[in-house]
């Protein structure tokens, strides 16, 4: 497939005058942000940016987030997005990972991006949405999408780091192209009158493909938020009738603690919502589904997959506590250590295949060559298994096993119990030293607003559910779990107190 922009130029010659981004009260129609995009490009070339030089993206969620992304695309250009919030020595390193020549940062996090510029050599513009058409004034738009092929790089998108230094995740003007299409096409169903909210970061590959390219395949409308806020996110869902929701998890929590304070109305357009990004507990969903009325669809995917790999498909049937069966074009199996597929029901790590995986991780071989096996399939690092009817089930990260004198215990598993427990809003399971038992099992558990619960309480609510040795022993009350920039609660940065309620129980 040509150059990932030309979807956008698609939908302008389609659909002109549709909406394609709004954010409060600017709003930009195909025809606009398609405009805008081609000046962009204009700006990079005249600025000596060539096809294949990297560019840093380091903005909100605002319109200035899509056009200069696609104005990078459109130059031929490859995208280096980044979270605003990160500090200048991580901007720097990302900027020196990939050997970009530019950067474009926010005026209200200035000082990282300057100073990571200023570190780097990279040329640096500062734009919001009104320095964004200063920026452009009276420049001409780029005739037409510098030729790229399907295996070309679009976008290098850094993993989180969790094993180490972040690692650039090559991701293809084809890979993403056909991620968003068979998303829009099959999982989402959206067309030009759909509204999709854009809740979720842009520079984040769940934000971007799903959200912001899988609108702008099929001219539907993309509603943006800067940053998460669970009554404004109702107020837009109102205001703009959205018709699609994506978030994570922690997003459908925030949601239902406010769903009482909005009338059944302001939700009356939802047709569908979708969870991604970690594992959404079975009594959230059930529970957000009954106080909002529409369904939510969980799915699954990585950076390194661009990144939809399975989804509850809408017509088929859904399993709550699944992420469903591969996508068109995905293959995926449950592996043991030694590589081998096992049995059905038994778990493994979880591998994909297919034009959805990355060419490789930027300038490391060697980490491409153990995540990629030769013939295609890429090592997840997540614990799953599959059932009888292809449906595909996480039990854990790989790296988030507990072994407790010997038992392995996946962190889920018992944060799936501690939900059903009425006072829980948010449940972390996490391994804690022991020095007979390797490790024992702890839980950061922070309540529901005006809910009462004790450490003990907790305790034996899940010791009554789950087999002996997988309940935890040490449980402490937080106001909050440490989260990353979607909102994916992140168990390493959870600080596990020197004093803790503890069972005495075998």
């Amino acid at each position: 497939m040509p150059n990932l922009s030309m979807n956008l130029t698609a939908s302008a010659r389609d659909v002109p005058g549709n909406v394609a981004l709004r954010c409060d009260d600017l709003q930009l129609t195909f025809t606009e942000f398609d405009d805008a995009a081609a000046r962009l490009a204009t700006v990079l070339e005249r600025a000596g940016i060539a096809p294949g030089d990297r560019v840093g993206l380091m903005l909100p969620n605002t319109p200035a987030f899509a056009i200069v992304l696609y104005g990078i695309l459109r130059r031929g250009a490859i995208a280096v997005p980044m979270n605003p919030l990160l500090k200048s020595r991580e901007v720097a390193f990302f900027l020196s990972n990939t050997g970009a020549t530019a950067l474009f940062g926010s005026p209200g996090f200035a000082d990282a991006a300057t100073a990571a510029a200023a570190a780097t050599g990279a040329r640096c513009w500062l734009v919001d949405d009104a320095g964004l058409d200063d920026l452009m004034a009276d420049v001409p738009p780029q005739p037409r999408p510098v030729d790229r092929t399907d295996t070309d790089t679009a976008v290098v998108l850094h993993t989180s780091g969790t094993t180490g230094k972040p690692k650039g995740a090559e991701l293809t003007h084809g890979g993403l192209a056909r991620n968003a299409e068979v998303t829009a096409r099959t999982l989402l169903e959206i067309g030009p009158a759909d509204v999709v909210m854009g809740c979720l970061p842009l520079f984040h590959v769940f934000g971007l493909t799903c959200g912001l390219n899988a609108a702008v395949s099929v001219g539907a409308t993309l509603t943006l938020i800067p940053r998460f806020e669970p009554r404004q996110a109702l107020e837009v869902v109102e205001r703009d009738g959205v018709t699609v929701f994506e978030g994570v998890p922690t997003m459908y929590s925030a949601l239902l603690g406010v769903a009482s304070e909005f009338p059944e109305s302001a939700t009356a357009t939802l047709r569908v919502c979708v969870s991604g990004g970690s594992a959404l507990p079975v009594q959230v969903l059930t529970d957000f589904e009954e106080a909002v009325g529409a369904v939510i669809l969980e799915g699954y995917g990585l950076s390194e997959t661009s990144p939809v790999a399975s989804f509850n498909h809408p017509g088929r049937e859904r399993k709550p506590g699944t992420i469903g069966t591969p996508i068109e074009g995905v293959e995926m199996r449950v592996v043991d250590d030694a590589g081998a597929e096992v049995a059905q029901g038994e778990p493994g790590e979880i591998q994909i295949r297919g034009g959805n995986v990355m060419k490789g991780y930027w300038n490391l071989p060697d980490a491409t060559a153990a995540a990629v096996s030769p013939d295609g399939w890429f090592a997840t690092g997540d614990i799953g298994k599959v059932d009888e009817d292809g449906y595909f089930v996480i039990v854990d990260r790989k790296k988030d096993l507990i072994i407790r004198g010997g038992f392995n215990v996946y962190p889920r598993e018992v944060e799936e119990v501690l939900y059903e427990h009425p006072a829980v809003a948010e449940a972390a399971v996490v391994g804690v030293p022991h020095e007979s038992l390797g490790e024992e099992i702890g839980a950061a558990i922070a309540l529901k607003a005006g809910a009462h619960a004790d450490p003990a309480e907790l305790c034996d609510f899940v010791r009554t559910r789950v087999a002996a040795y997988k309940y935890p022993r040490k449980i402490w009350l937080v106001d909050t779990l440490p989260k990353g920039p979607t909102g994916k609660i992140v168990r390493r940065e959870i600080t596990v107190p020197a004093s803790t309620t503890e069972s005495t129980a075998p």
